[in-house]
């Protein structure tokens, strides 16, 4: 029995001015605002798609996927409706929506797709009263690059009419190929439902020793974990890699099942959030923890007690004990990069092991010109994400077999392994106060006005005297960057006042969110003596700390009276 094609329909629609990509080709917004406002999700989807080159676009396939937070199913039917009339050939979708930011770059990667959809708002919370999110990955499998979510914003703005398929039905539960014949088209369209692991974790065999990360986990000097998925989309992974493929026992993954609300708790791998972890790692049964944020590309790590390894040190000791890890003993390592917020830890394991160190803005967009020109290996954010060129986004859980390769090789516990790194490269005290949902308004005048004050010659060799301690100004800055590739220059990133012993104070405006603004302040001090390296970081920061607030007002000027979260 022949099929009735299925119509495609132009649908008259209004631009919106506020679709502006806030980095990486991706849109964050209230989820209520994508339900309630006429044709907000379509117009975006739409200048996404037609962001793509007609000829490019023609019969081409990406890859769609999602972390499983309320609406997401709602989303991809409306993504998958769009990309059938806009002309993409084929869509690879993960079984149920579910796809972890990594396994969409590892699938796009791996298929030579022309991009993806990714339909997450990270570690920003689910639910109907929470946020939701498009991202826009390029055919590198990376986040798009600033030229492009420049383009996407300008077609927004004159937006005047969108593509769509509002009869096509896909069944997401169902492996294996759909077709559909659409009127006016010569070839039909084709989604394929693939498993969410699958090829993620063939990657991973590709790069680790997993006898040796499982006789760790079930060996005689065993192990005993406890890793939290947070609800989020990496509950499957999680299992399957850890538990299945690993043997991790089942009760070590908690908060396994992707739930539309996380459970009620923002899905942010911290200190702050993910207390269920740190309570279990604090009881002292357990000698390694970790938590993954809602899309799976943060990780947080804890040791036994619930000692806890800071982002910035994570990397550090990463790069220093790459040779843990067969992929980097068979490709090399050609260079690393950090985001410019986090601390210089990473810098000084380069300057020992005599490879080139990157500092760019926040944003992995900026990695991936690095790895695609084959000048980086390895590189991290102090926001807890860290990743290689296996792949062109973050990757929580590379991050913890990483670790986990670690442990298994050098068999002491993290305590000892963090405690070691200190005594050889020294100890990085850093923290980051989170000033979160400011008015954007507020939070823009702090910023312009700390910007002048800092940067007006006055300000240059300054003394501030907190108690016993003297900080000298060195140095201050709005940072820019230079893209050694391509020469491209990104300006504004972050104002940074360095110190003449090499301590740091940088003031970040973040740029999730269009809503709330949410203002920055990291504190980073150098110590190289052994007897040093036991001091609360809250002790050895907090005359930084005081010279952060007394410069910005930002207690005065918001009302505030401390920070939302202290990582």
């Amino acid at each position: 029995m022949e099929r009735t094609p299925i119509p495609v329909l132009t649908v008259p629609t209004a631009p919106y001015e506020d679709q502006r990509p806030t980095g990486g080709g991706g849109l964050r917004r209230p989820t209520g605002l994508f339900e309630s406002q006429r044709n907000y999700l379509p117009n975006f989807v739409q200048s996404l798609l037609s962001s793509v080159d007609l000829r490019d676009r023609q019969g081409c396939t990406m890859v769609v996927g999602s972390d499983g937070r309320y609406f997401s199913k709602t989303a991809i039917e409306i993504v998958v409706q769009m990309a059938a009339a806009n002309g993409i050939g084929r869509l690879v979708i993960g079984q149920n929506g579910i796809l972890s930011t990594p396994a969409v770059s590892c699938i796009i990667r791996k298929i030579k797709a022309a991009g993806g959809i990714i339909l997450t708002a990270s570690h920003s919370p689910g639910g109907p009263g929470g946020e939701f999110g498009v991202k826009f990955e390029v055919a590198n499998g990376g986040p798009a690059p600033d030229m492009v979510s420049e383009k996407i914003y300008q077609i927004s703005k004159t937006l005047e009419e969108y593509a769509i398929c509002p009869d096509l039905r896909v069944d997401l539960s169902r492996l294996g190929r759909q077709e559909f014949d659409l009127e006016n088209k010569f070839k039909p369209f084709r989604v394929e439902i693939v498993d969410s692991v699958d090829i993620y974790l063939n990657l991973l065999r590709s790069i680790f020793d997993f006898n040796a990360i499982r006789n760790l986990l079930t060996g005689p000097n065993q192990i005993k974990i406890r890793i939290d998925a947070m609800n989020g989309v990496m509950g499957p992974y999680v299992r399957r890699i850890l538990c299945d493929e690993l043997g991790a026992p089942a009760n070590s993954a908690i908060n396994c099942i992707p739930l539309e609300d996380f459970g009620g708790q923002p899905p942010d791998p911290n200190l702050t959030y993910a207390t269920a972890l740190l309570e279990a790692m604090r009881g002292g049964e357990y000698g390694f923890g970790a938590a993954f944020d809602a899309d799976g590309d943060r990780y947080m790590i804890l040791g036994q007690n619930g000692f806890f390894v800071n982002a910035s040190d994570s990397l550090a000791i990463i790069a220093a004990n790459l040779s843990c890890i067969p992929y980097f003993c068979q490709m090399g390592v050609r260079g690393f990069a950090r985001s410019m917020p986090t601390s210089t830890a990473l810098d000084k394991v380069a300057k020992v092991m005599k490879v080139p160190v990157y500092e760019t803005p926040a944003g992995w967009r900026y990695f991936s010109n690095l790895m695609d020109s084959g000048r980086c290996s390895l590189c991290g954010e102090e926001s807890f994400g860290t990743g290689s060129d296996h792949l062109r986004e973050k990757d929580g859980l590379w991050a913890v077999l990483v670790w986990l390769s670690i442990l298994a090789a050098r068999k002491q516990s993290v305590e000892e392994i963090v405690r070691d790194h200190w005594t050889k490269f020294g100890r990085h005290y850093y923290c980051r106060f989170d000033y979160e949902a400011l008015e954007p308004r507020t939070a823009y005048f702090i910023m312009r006005d700390l910007e002048a004050l800092i940067t007006d010659k006055s300000f240059s060799h300054q003394q501030f005297a907190v108690g016993n301690s003297i900080y000298s100004v060195e140095r201050t800055d709005s940072f820019e960057y230079i893209d050694p590739v391509d020469g491209t220059v990104t300006k504004r990133q972050g104002l940074r006042i360095i110190f003449s012993d090499a301590s740091r104070l940088i003031f970040r405006m973040s740029a999730s969110s269009h809503v709330r603004a949410t203002l920055r302040i990291y504190a980073e001090s150098y110590e190289k003596d052994p007897s040093q390296h036991n001091k609360e970081p809250q002790a050895v920061l907090s005359p930084l700390i005081a010279i952060a607030l007394k410069i910005s007002q930002i207690h005065e000027r918001t009302g505030r009276k401390g920070p939302t979260v202290i990582t």
